[in-house]
């Protein structure tokens, strides 16, 4: 079974300790000059893929990630923690923003075909737009079975046996490879790179592609109106007694 290949979707995010502004014209949120990160839920899809590497079921993890030439830094991290390569698939910057799940969906099917990979890694969601649908697109994309929102992974022969967390507690799936697998919080802990790893990282290989490499259109029909700031929360109010507190909700309407 160590002849498993592992292909692992990486994403450049702004980093979860920012604080978030919006751009003035509210096309976007502001990114120059903003500290960047991988996200956090694609480190421990990273973190789960060299485990299973080390355990001897995976021969080979490959890190991809979409995007302008600084989404390198961010597979040199996943390369520092374990990942054997990368593949860099090119988006300009000006376009970048753009780009959404289904575009990100389709450049992953075509690579996990490309490199005959066995299993396809992704976090769960980004934190920067929440959207929790690339790895669900790219298992439709492929007519692979998914097993999202993963807490624990074991492989058991030729199928995976994925745990994932459901409202009602946790369900337990068993997957025919290849597969696609989207990870949770509590799969792992993702390690730190150590000095060492990171020097050796910058030694391994990273192919700079484009996504008409591989045949695929980036074009978007979504279009982001306006992006906002929350709105600021109002005060609260303090009542004495139940009756003054059904009083103030007729007042303002809530009963």
């Amino acid at each position: 079974m160590a002849e498993l290949r592992a292909l692992v979707a990486v994403k450049r995010v702004i980093d979860f300790a920012v604080k978030i502004r919006v751009k003035p014209d509210k096309t976007g949120v502001v990114t120059d000059g903003v500290k960047h990160s991988m996200n956090p839920f694609c480190e421990i899809a990273v973190e789960e893929a060299v485990r299973l590497k080390e355990k001897k079921l995976v021969k080979e993890v490959i890190a991809v990630s979409c995007g302008p030439v600084q989404c390198q830094e961010t597979i040199r991290t996943a390369l520092a923690m374990g990942a054997d390569r990368g593949i860099h698939v090119e988006v300009p910057a000006a376009e970048a923003d753009r780009v959404g799940p289904l575009q990100v969906a389709r450049v992953l099917a075509k690579l996990a075909e490309r490199e005959k990979v066995d299993l396809v890694l992704l976090g769960k969601q980004a934190i920067d737009d929440d959207c929790n649908q690339t790895g669900q697109m790219t298992a439709g994309l492929l007519d692979w079975p998914q097993g999202t929102f993963a807490s624990q992974v074991t492989l058991e022969g030729a199928k995976l046996k994925v745990e994932r967390e459901i409202d009602g507690g946790l369900e337990t799936l068993r997957l025919k490879l290849p597969a696609v697998v989207t990870t949770d919080l509590r799969l792992n802990e993702p390690r730190y790179a150590t000095l060492p790893n990171i020097m050796k990282a910058k030694k391994k290989k990273i192919e700079v592609i484009k996504a008409s490499d591989l045949g695929v259109d980036l074009s978007s029909k979504l279009t982001v109106v306006s992006v906002e700031d929350p709105p600021q929360r109002t005060a609260g109010v303090k009542v004495e007694t139940t009756e003054d507190l059904v009083a103030k909700l007729k007042e303002v309407g809530r009963i």
